[in-house]
């Protein structure tokens, strides 16, 4: 038996989903896929083993895809994250998204709430092009990769 499996989407948990959406709105061009989220009920419960939980967001069509989506969810109750969170930590790591000004779109990550992790880095890789990349972090610290590969002709 032959499983068909597809890619859909990338969940973010977020203390407020639509702050956080608005950010990646803002400064990523992802755009909203409606309709907002609103889910609770015995289903959601068992879905996610916590009693009288209540998860609202909403979908984000990541650009440059057809419709692979970012999904920021807010639940209630909230979890409580103690640890700060850590680019070299175990489990998923960080988003990536590919743009044509690695310095001009960090600089827009940090009006619109973000932060910087280390510095932007240029590493020429020969034959397979130059990197210019720059990890930063959303305004509730998710991490995000903004890259750029360009070939010298």
């Amino acid at each position: 038996m032959h499983n068909n499996i597809r890619y859909v989407h990338t969940n973010i948990i977020a203390k407020d989903w639509q702050k956080l959406s608005a950010f990646y709105i803002d400064v990523f061009d992802c755009e909203a896929v409606p309709p907002e989220r609103n889910l609770s009920g015995a289903w959601v419960d068992q879905l996610t083993a916590i009693d009288r939980a209540t998860i609202r967001g909403i979908h984000l069509k990541l650009p440059g895809t057809h419709d692979i989506t970012l999904e920021i969810f807010e639940y209630t109750p909230k979890a409580v994250n103690e640890a700060p969170k850590l680019i070299n930590r175990i489990g998923y790591g960080h988003l990536a998204f590919h743009v044509d000004d690695v310095k001009a779109l960090s600089e827009k990550v940090l009006l619109n709430g973000g932060h910087m992790l280390g510095e932007i880095v240029e590493k020429d890789y020969g034959e397979i092009g130059i990197l210019t990349a720059a990890y930063v972090s959303d305004p509730e610290g998710n991490f995000i990769e903004i890259q750029n590969w360009r070939k010298i002709s």
